[in-house]
């Protein structure tokens, strides 16, 4: 098995994983659909996030995550994945709003942006449904819960 993972961090937000961390677990989760794997994860501030958004998805604001597939490569670099970027303070923000370790919901997001980088969407209820069982899946081979169960959020 080898999936190759660069970790970029362009922001100054602390408190969350380390690059061993998140290397680990996209590792993993990746080993058993795709074991030789390369990919790139950008953590980000909000204004990287939101001008990439905006670019990209024609949304204002920054998102959790971001998926940016490669095309196109295939006979050259088969192993090539492509980028996941991660926006830290809308992560942090998320997982305490959700009730979550900041790790258990960085977990999920980068799970999450990786099976975007596989073809993997949830553009309707079957894919979504298709993608989900697959995110609480890897996730619990991870340690972590179901991203999905709700959760009670203290007053």
């Amino acid at each position: 098995m080898s999936v190759t993972v660069e970790i970029q961090r362009a922001t100054a937000l602390r408190g969350l994983p380390t690059n061993r961390e998140m290397k680990a677990w996209l590792a993993q989760a990746l080993a058993g659909l795709r074991p030789v794997a390369s990919l790139t994860v950008r953590v980000v501030d909000a204004e990287e996030g939101g001008a990439l958004n905006a670019r990209w998805r024609g949304k204002q604001g920054p998102t959790n995550v971001l998926s940016f597939p490669v095309s196109g490569l295939e006979d050259v670099a088969p192993q090539l994945l492509g980028d996941i970027v991660l926006c830290a303070p809308v992560l942090k923000a998320e997982a305490a709003a959700q009730a979550k370790t900041i790790a258990a919901h960085c977990a999920h997001l980068l799970v999450h942006g990786a099976l975007h980088l596989l073809g993997y969407d949830h553009l309707n209820d079957k894919e979504a449904e298709q993608m989900e069982a697959l995110e609480r899946e890897l996730l619990a081979e991870l340690q972590f819960p179901d991203p999905y169960a709700e959760r009670e959020i203290p007053s």
